[in-house]
């Protein structure tokens, strides 16, 4: 199945827990949910048609990767990360992608190019038409796609994960106009990649990092109550369908 990243991963399959898993990490990680907002099981199993046993599976699934914050007699919440761990999300990706670099360059075919250049353009568009769940859905896309070219699925998993985290961290910490990365960092780096530059590309990689920290603002955030039915119909039509 294709993950929110668009990429084809072993994260759900397809029972009825999983699609919706898939829809909340999407909703999450697309600032729809915000972090936190508080997830009630008795609100999430009537909008998706399910037990509240079920609800909870899921709950404790998200919590295991960090989207959600599970606390005694207050039940769950979207993750809201503070301003440390936010630093370290960024600065944990910077190592990782940047070191893998060499080997996405070693690897990368025209194929590979051709992809990203098509994901570029999706992400472009996002933008010009203010799509802001679709621009921070392709931006993380690119930095997992790009890594998934070297081979290494063990990195560009962890990658993938750090990216659900990193949009928690734009959500509370990020200008109210944010919507993940710059398109002209990311020409940028597709440019530095076709020319084999791999220094380039890791010192470009680096410097975009940095930008997205130092463009964030640490400070306070308002909270705001999501209406779950609304937000998930759509998707529970789509699980009772699948589940048939």
């Amino acid at each position: 199945m294709t993950s929110w990243s668009g990429l084809n991963t072993a994260y759900f399959t397809e029972d009825k827990d999983d699609h919706i898993y898939n829809a909340l990490v999407k909703s999450i990680v697309e600032h729809q949910l915000l972090p936190g907002n508080k997830l009630p099981e008795e609100a999430l199993a009537q909008a998706f048609s399910v037990s509240r046993t079920g609800i909870r599976r899921v709950l404790q699934r998200l919590a295991a990767v960090q989207l959600v914050t599970l606390l005694p007699k207050r039940g769950a919440h979207v993750t809201s990360p503070d301003a440390d761990e936010s630093r370290d999300v960024f600065t944990t990706r910077k190592i990782l992608e940047c070191a893998n670099l060499p080997q996405v360059v070693a690897h990368c075919q025209s194929t590979h190019i051709a992809a990203l250049k098509k994901l570029l353009e999706e992400e472009k568009l996002a933008h010009e038409s203010r799509n802001g769940p679709a621009a921070i859905r392709l931006s993380a896309a690119f930095h997992v796609q790009l890594q998934a070219i070297s081979g290494n699925k063990v990195l560009t998993e962890a990658v993938s994960q750090l990216t659900l985290r990193s949009s928690l961290a734009i959500a509370v910490w990020g200008a109210p106009w944010q919507q993940g990365c710059r398109c002209t960092d990311h020409d940028v780096l597709l440019d530095l990649l076709k020319n084999r530059d791999a220094k380039g590309l890791a010192d470009s990689m680096a410097h975009h990092f940095d930008h997205i920290v130092a463009s964030l603002r640490f400070e306070s955030h308002q909270d705001c109550a999501p209406d779950f039915m609304q937000l998930f119909a759509a998707d529970a039509v789509k699980a009772d369908k699948e589940a048939l």
